[in-house]
């Protein structure tokens, strides 16, 4: 007897090749217009799924989930994070979270070696100088940036991402600091020659640049809070490439407008899709539209990750990249 494929809906466009394996292997319910999910929509959908496939832009809430049908045991997210779904009632549920982590290490570690790039050498005020018209040529003091080499590059978060940009910004001749929850291995530290600071609050006052490649949690919401990104010196520039919420934005915005931090590159907001329109206005900050994961090859490496935590969990295994509270 044939087992009857399970009700997988799906919340937001995939590429078409995973789309396409998807409704070969389970009754896949797609999103063609690729409109995120209102509230509604979501509740409908865990209402009857058997697995439900949310991005970054559903929220996953308690709320949601008190209207869940029976049926529903597995959220496959597509993505690494996991704070746009409520883990506490996922598990007194008895629902199995997964997600697709590693895969884009080294897309979102590029992304956040071009912001510092972009923000340290003025390239979008030099894009904006030259689509003016005002250029009139080359001179001694025209859009002066700062060099990197020789800069100190404090990271924080020491997972994947942040070891990838290690590696990456080492090569630009950057000393390489970090905070993290606990320090890397030794041969790691020894590879990247890299100097831990149990204090965030002493590193960030010694460092030229800052990158933000911890998770979004609890406990690092306003992670940078006011007060403490008035530790960075006038000189810092902060760069962002995890999740808004890391950092209190109305506060950088400000420290930004008084030239109290020399320039931020974000690609994450607190309240995305909304930016703070002080941000939006100020010429030393590179702003991009939560791009850092988005390469053709991430997102089908992400999709197929999807595509097998779900066949192993309807296999009756546990699936490679289940989520458990205590990772986040």
């Amino acid at each position: 007897m044939t087992q009857k494929k399970p009700l997988v809906i799906v919340t937001r466009r995939l590429p078409d090749a995973i789309e396409t394996r998807m409704m070969e292997l389970f009754d896949c319910r797609l999103n063609l217009d690729d409109k995120p999910f209102s509230q509604k929509e979501l509740i409908a959908a865990v209402k009857e799924a058997d697995v439900l496939v949310p991005t970054v832009t559903d929220r996953v809430d308690a709320g949601v989930l008190a209207q869940a049908g029976p049926n529903l045991r597995l959220i496959a997210s597509f993505g690494t994070g996991v704070d746009h779904i409520d883990l506490k009632t996922c598990r007194q549920r008895g629902i199995t979270i997964t997600n697709t982590p590693g895969v884009l290490t080294e897309d979102t570690a590029d992304m956040t070696l071009s912001l510092i790039l972009a923000v340290s050498r003025r390239l979008t005020e030099g894009v904006k100088l030259i689509r003016s018209g005002e250029w009139t040529g080359w001179s001694p003091t025209g859009m002066l940036g700062h060099r990197l080499y020789g800069k100190r590059l404090g990271i924080i978060g020491m997972g994947r991402i942040g070891q990838a940009v290690a590696r990456r910004a080492k090569g630009f001749g950057l000393s390489i600091h970090y905070h993290n929850r606990r320090k890397v291995h030794p041969d790691i530290e020894d590879e990247l020659e890299a100097t831990y600071w149990e204090s965030l609050d002493q590193m960030l006052s010694r460092m030229d640049v800052i990158s933000v490649n911890c998770p979004h949690t609890p406990a690092t919401f306003h992670l940078l809070s006011s007060r403490r990104l008035k530790l960075l010196s006038e000189r810092a520039i902060i760069v962002n490439t995890s999740r808004g919420e890391v950092i209190d934005e109305n506060a950088l915005a400000r420290l930004i407008k008084a030239g109290d931090i020399a320039g931020a590159g974000l690609d994450v907001f607190e309240k995305e899709p909304a930016v703070n329109p002080k941000l939006l206005n100020s010429d030393n900050v590179v702003l991009l539209p939560h791009m850092g994961s988005a390469t053709i090859e991430g997102r089908y490496d992400m999709g197929e990750k999807v595509i097998i935590n779900i066949k192993t969990f309807v296999d009756g295994h546990t699936p490679p990249d289940r989520v458990v509270e205590a990772m986040f």
